[in-house]
């Protein structure tokens, strides 16, 4: 597979053997990501501010780094699966950040959601110490990172994302080449508010049918297959039918993305009024102590 836009299958999986890959962020989605890049030969280096999923890893054959210097030391190619911009420019350019490690030639993949002047501005100091930076923001919640199935919009040049496109096979199904560097975010930023609106539409349209004294999960059924059929009907309407919000995607990541998108928007000079009303919700979500929980947890604001 070239860059531009295909769907790995399993018999696309890349061979990783013998490759060392650095990987800095082992959360919810960077735990199970790291584990399919081992799965395909890679020797991973890894790095995270929480000690616990490091030890684990360890204990699977992983080498643990102290510091994200020393992950670019040891790797010419090191992923990112942090949680917000501060946290990649604390990780690359902080006391102890990948720059200083960083070898020459080497590849910075950025997959997690990180504002798109930051992700602009960081490439171009990556290339100035002689690496490449390719954004490559990912959609799907820790589901699809199970399963390796995530979609991944990359943003980068063209010989930098030809360099990634093995990895992304070892651990998406659907990868697309958007375009030059911050391209990437801004498909994820386009995608957020996506998801954000259809969990509200949702949420809405499911408390509306409780209120009106009829079973928010038989409407669900029957409103399935439908012009109102969704992935956020499927999987999110599931979680608020039955209560359960364990994270897949916390609200509180929901709300930091919108926050994101709406200064992309700003910045772009374009109004998104449902955009603005939606961050509303959420603030009030996480305001009222559920920024832990799934952002499906939206429908808790309309029915208590």
């Amino acid at each position: 597979m070239t860059p531009g836009s295909a769907a790995a299958h399993d018999a696309d999986r890349p061979d990783l053997t013998g490759r060392t890959i650095g990987f800095i962020g082992l959360g919810l989605m960077g735990k199970p990501m790291v584990r399919h890049l081992a799965a395909r030969g890679a020797r991973p280096v890894i790095h995270s501010r929480s000690r616990g999923p490091v030890e684990e890893l360890a204990g699977e054959g992983m080498t643990p780094a102290d510091t994200p210097a020393a992950v670019a030391a040891a790797a010419d190619t090191v992923v990112l699966m942090l949680t917000d911009t501060p946290a990649v420019e604390a990780v690359t350019e902080g006391p102890g950040g990948l720059l200083e490690g960083l070898r020459p030639g080497a590849l910075v993949i950025d997959m997690g959601t990180t504002a798109v002047a930051a992700t602009r501005r960081l490439a171009e100091v990556v290339a100035g110490r002689g690496g490449a930076l390719v954004d490559a923001p990912v959609s799907g919640g820790t589901v699809a990172a199970e399963a390796a199935t995530l979609t991944i919009m990359a943003g980068g040049e063209e010989a930098a994302v030809r360099r990634a496109w093995p990895l992304f096979a070892a651990m998406g199904r659907r990868i697309t080449h958007v375009g030059g560097p911050g391209a990437g975010q801004v498909a994820k930023a386009a995608n957020q508010v996506i998801v954000a609106l259809s969990i509200g539409a949702v949420a809405e349209a499911l408390a509306l049918a409780r209120a009106a004294g009829v079973d928010p999960a038989r409407v669900r059924e029957a409103i399935r297959g439908g012009f109102a059929e969704s992935r956020i009907l499927e999987l999110h309407g599931e979680r608020m039918v039955t209560g359960n919000y364990t994270p897949g995607g916390r609200s509180s990541v929901q709300l930091k993305d919108l926050n994101q998108a709406l200064a992309l928007a700003a910045e772009s000079g374009i109004d998104l009024p449902a955009v603005t009303l939606s961050r509303t919700l959420y603030e009030r979500l996480v305001d009222r102590g559920d920024g832990g929980l799934d952002h499906a947890a939206l429908y808790r604001l309309f029915t208590g």
